[in-house]
């Protein structure tokens, strides 16, 4: 009387594997396309401080990153002990930073020259002395827009050290 028939000794059929290939090439090259690669190392010291009241930037090519503080040890035999100031993977003399920071925004995109933010990257040890000059020479270039790095947490934990 039933209409089905239920063959229940059917084995199951095999999962292919045919395009398994293509599914493992479609992730590496998506993986491949959105990976950033690091594109500086670091030859200063760079413990940053604390502050309470941040905020995340959400344009990232609009960043020009400069690092300021002691050469790492292997370069403090060339270089000293004095803090100096680092863009991309070259060090920068004070006088020299200024040429440096316009050539990086002339290198940007025409319509997002004049949207360029300066992020700095102080070390807690550095003199307010080098990071007023560089304040300076921004400003005869008229770039205007400053960001600080820094970590979260409390400010006052920068006095201790």
């Amino acid at each position: 009387m039933s209409k089905f028939n239920f063959k229940k000794n059917k084995p199951t059929p095999e999962v292919s594997t045919a395009s398994l290939p293509d599914i493992v090439f479609m992730l590496l090259f998506f993986f491949m396309t959105v990976t950033v690669m690091k594109d500086d190392s670091l030859k200063v010291s760079n413990d940053l401080p604390n502050a309470s009241e941040i905020k995340k930037l959400e344009k990232k090519d609009r960043l020009i990153t400069v690092y300021i503080g002691t050469p790492s040890e292997r370069f403090q035999g060339s270089l000293g002990t004095e803090p100096r100031i680092q863009i991309d993977d070259k060090f920068i003399a004070i006088e020299n930073f200024g040429a440096a920071i316009l050539e990086k925004i002339e290198a940007k995109p025409a319509q997002i020259q004049s949207f360029v933010t300066v992020s700095l990257k102080v070390d807690k040890t550095a003199s307010m002395g080098l990071i007023t000059d560089v304040k300076k020479e921004l400003r005869k270039i008229n770039a205007l827009k400053i960001n600080y790095t820094t970590f979260e947490g409390d400010s006052f934990n920068n006095l201790s050290n």
